[in-house]
């Protein structure tokens, strides 16, 4: 039998979130000795039971840290003796807050931190999640083509989730360069996150745009498009961006084929689960104006991913309400 001391190790920041907990169960999965950090040992059981429900027995391979992104407790205990640092902890709000350092700070500091203690401990790669809303926001032109070369402009004026994650990212890079010391970095740039919930842990997009839809609290199309990704797919592209050679100093995009606006999704849902119907709310078309054009070919390509549909993770998430309610 393999010496556990042979297995890597790989810490995951963020376990009791929605991407977090799916990467935790795919590496455990796979055979990873894995570390989590949450923001009170309080959540432990949270995270337990979510794996449980994913379908692990055993956790003589998990190891929890108490550590939070604002304070420099315990993260050199986290890291310590890690291969690699999945860097996906985030906080996604509900509503935007009056002063937008109140996001920028954390976001960007707490990738410094994660950072600075992976780089201390030795650690070869540290995947981060950042977000489209990095690359996204700053281009206007007609029939553009999203591509990991574009940026979101940070001097613009910007909603303050937007601007942390574009702030969070251009400070990851520069501390990787100026001071990095060779540790390689990789950035995920997710769309809007769906897929199955586990253990009821959700995200703040599948919240919105499949909940709020199934119970008749979204009852407007806003206008605005949102590329999808199953959160399972998110979680795949975090462990070959980890693992991949040709990744290092990269930044990937993580969207299915085609954007979607509540109205589409409100659309299909009513399709494809009819006894969804009566609750969800009229909404209005938008105009094609609205429908961006985002490109996975990069990670298609280079770390030969393969998401799924954006109909599968929309109807995944719809299923997994059905399972909680």
């Amino acid at each position: 039998m393999e010496n556990l001391e042979s297995r890597k190790t790989v810490l995951v920041t963020g376990g009791t979130g929605f991407v977090g907990i799916h990467t935790i169960l795919q590496l455990l999965q796979q055979g990873y000795k894995v570390k989590t950090t949450i923001r009170s040992l309080a959540k432990k059981d949270v995270v337990l039971k979510a794996l449980e429900e994913g379908g692990i027995t055993d956790f003589t391979l998990l190891s929890f840290y108490e550590t939070d992104l604002t304070s420099d407790r315990n993260w050199d205990e986290a890291v310590k003796g890690c291969d690699y640092v999945l860097h996906v902890a985030s906080p996604f709000p509900a509503q935007d807050p009056k002063d937008e350092n109140e996001l920028i700070i954390p976001a960007r500091d707490g990738a410094l931190r994660v950072l600075k203690a992976s780089r201390g401990a030795g650690v070869k790669r540290v995947v981060l999640t950042s977000s489209f809303a990095a690359v996204g926001y700053s281009n206007d032109t007609k029939g553009h083509i999203f591509t990991e070369k574009d940026w979101t402009d940070v001097d613009a004026d910007l909603p303050p989730y937007i601007k942390s994650k574009t702030v969070a990212e251009k400070t990851a890079w520069e501390f990787i360069e100026k001071e990095g010391n060779g540790m390689e970095l990789t950035v995920i740039n997710p769309v809007g996150i769906f897929g199955p919930i586990v253990g009821g842990i959700s995200s703040a997009s599948l919240d919105i745009a499949v909940a709020g839809i199934i119970d008749g609290t979204t009852n407007y199309n806003p206008n605005f498009t949102m590329g999808v990704v199953d959160v399972r797919d998110v979680a795949d592209i975090h462990i070959k961006a980890m693992l991949h050679p040709n990744a290092a100093g990269e930044r990937f995009i993580a969207t299915s084929e085609g954007v979607m606006a509540f109205y589409d999704v409100a659309q299909l849902i009513k399709a494809k689960r009819p006894e969804y119907s009566s609750r969800i709310q009229d909404l209005s078309p938008i105009g094609r104006d609205f429908y961006k054009e985002i490109s996975n070919e990069k990670a298609k390509t280079i770390l030969h991913w393969i998401p799924k549909s954006r109909e599968e993770a929309l109807l995944a998430s719809a299923d997994s309400l059905k399972v909680k309610a």
